[in-house]
C-alpha cells in the first residue's frame, strides 16, 4: 500500500511538473508572438525614406546663390550596379561635414581643419583633399557661412544645401555620394573630435590594407570615445547615465558587438567601402552610425576603432531622452526589419 501511495504521489508531482512545464512553454510563446506583432506595428508605424539608386545617381550642384552656372559634383557611384560600385578617385581625402544651423560653431571646427589639412598639403603635396559641407534643411546662415569658406578656399571647399532636413544620417550620404577622395572621413561639425587625431585613423586604415592605401579595399576605421566613458558617466546624472548603459546594451544585443563606441561623428572609409555600404542605408538619423556597423559585420569587412581625443562642446542637436529613446527604437528596428527581410542588404533599385 505505501508502495502505491509513493508511485502515486510521484505520479502526480510528474503530472504538475510537465503541465507547469507546459503551460511555460505556452505564456513562452504567447509573449513572443505578442513580441513579434508589436515588433511589426512599432516597424510600421515608423516611417523610413525609401532611397532608390536613380535618386542617389542624380547630379547634385555646389551651393552658388548668385552663379548661373553652379560645378556639379563629382558622383561616387558608377552607372550599374555592378563591380566596381565606385568611380575612380580623383584625390586622397574627401572630408564630409554634416551642418544644420551651425553657423556658429561650424567657423571654428573649419577654421581647425583646414589649417591641419593645408598643412599636410603644404608638407606633401599628394596628400590632395576636398572638404563638402551638407547643409542639411538650415533655418539659419550655415549655407551661406560656409559658403565664404568656399570662396576663400576656391576648389577646396564645397557647399552642399540640401533642400529639407533628411537628418545626420541623409546629410552624410548625400555628401559621401558625391566625394572624390580614395578616403572619405565624415566629422561632426562641432569640432568635438581633434582633428589631427585623423592620422590615427590613416594608419590603422593602411594597416588594414596591408600597408598601403587602396582605395578599392573594403575597409572603416572608427574613433571611439570608449576610453573616455568612465569619466563621462562620473560627469552626467545618475539617469542620463542610466540610460547611455541602456542604449550601448541595447546596441550589443540587437546590432553591432565589435565596436564599443558606435555613436562617435569620426569615422573613415576606403572608397569602395563607401560605395558599398551608403546605398544601402536606410536610417537618415541619429541611428545611422550603427547601420553602417550592422552592415559592416553583416558583410564581414575589416572595420578597426582607434582611440580619439574628445571633448563635449555646447550647442548639440541631440535632445536628452527623446533622442536617446528614438534611437534605441531604431536600432531594434535596424535588427528587426533585415532579420525578417523587410530590409534587404543591398541597394534599393529605381
Amino acid at each position: 500500500c505505501l508502495k502505491t501511495v509513493v508511485e502515486a504521489k510521484l505520479g502526480l508531482a510528474t503530472t504538475v511538473i510537465m503541465l507547469e512545464f507546459g503551460a511555460l512553454l505556452t505564456i513562452g510563446f504567447v509573449l513572443g508572438l505578442l513580441a513579434v506583432c508589436a515588433l511589426f506595428v512599432l516597424s510600421s508605424l515608423t516611417p523610413w525614406k525609401r532611397r532608390t539608386r536613380k535618386q542617389m545617381l542624380e547630379p547634385a550642384f555646389v551651393y552658388a546663390p548668385h552663379t548661373d552656372n553652379p560645378t556639379p559634383f563629382h558622383r561616387l557611384l558608377t552607372e550599374k550596379n555592378e563591380r566596381p560600385f565606385a568611380t575612380d578617385a580623383q584625390l586622397y581625402l574627401s572630408v564630409i561635414i554634416p551642418a544644420m544651423n551651425e553657423e556658429k560653431r561650424l567657423p571654428i571646427m573649419l577654421n581647425e581643419t583646414l589649417s591641419y589639412l593645408s598643412l599636410r598639403n603644404h608638407q606633401n603635396p599628394d596628400f590632395t583633399f576636398e572638404v563638402i559641407i551638407v547643409d542639411d534643411g538650415s533655418t539659419d546662415d550655415t549655407a551661406n557661412t560656409a559658403g565664404n569658406y568656399g570662396r576663400r578656399h576656391e576648389g577646396l571647399v564645397h557647399v552642399m544645401k540640401l533642400d529639407e532636413n533628411r537628418g545626420k544620417g541623409g546629410a552624410v550620404r548625400a555628401g559621401v555620394l558625391h566625394a572624390r577622395g580614395q578616403l572619405i572621413l565624415f566629422a561632426d561639425a562641432d569640432g568635438a573630435t581633434k582633428f589631427e587625431d585623423l592620422e590615427k585613423l590613416e594608419k590603422s586604415m593602411k594597416r588594414l590594407c596591408g600597408g598601403e592605401i587602396d582605395e578599392t579595399f573594403p575597409g572603416i576605421v572608427v574613433g571611439s570615445r570608449a576610453h573616455l566613458e568612465s569619466e563621462s558617466v562620473a560627469t552626467r546624472s545618475f539617469f542620463r547615465t542610466i540610460l547611455m548603459v541602456g542604449f550601448h546594451s541595447l546596441v550589443w544585443l540587437f546590432a553591432v558587438r565589435s565596436v564599443k563606441d558606435t555613436q562617435c561623428g569620426f569615422k573613415l572609409f576606403t572608397r569602395g567601402a563607401a560605395a558599398r555600404i551608403f546605398p544601402v542605408l536606410h536610417v537618415e538619423r541619429w541611428a545611422f552610425d550603427v547601420e553602417i556597423l550592422y552592415l559592416a559585420e553583416m558583410w564581414k569587412l575589416k572595420v578597426d576603432e582607434v582611440a580619439v581625443i574628445w571633448h563635449e562642446v555646447d550647442g548639440s542637436k541631440i535632445v536628452p531622452v527623446w533622442s536617446w529613446l528614438e534611437m534605441g527604437r531604431d536600432l531594434i528596428l535596424i535588427w528587426f526589419r533585415y532579420t525578417v527581410g523587410i530590409w534587404k542588404p543591398e541597394p534599393i533599385e529605381n
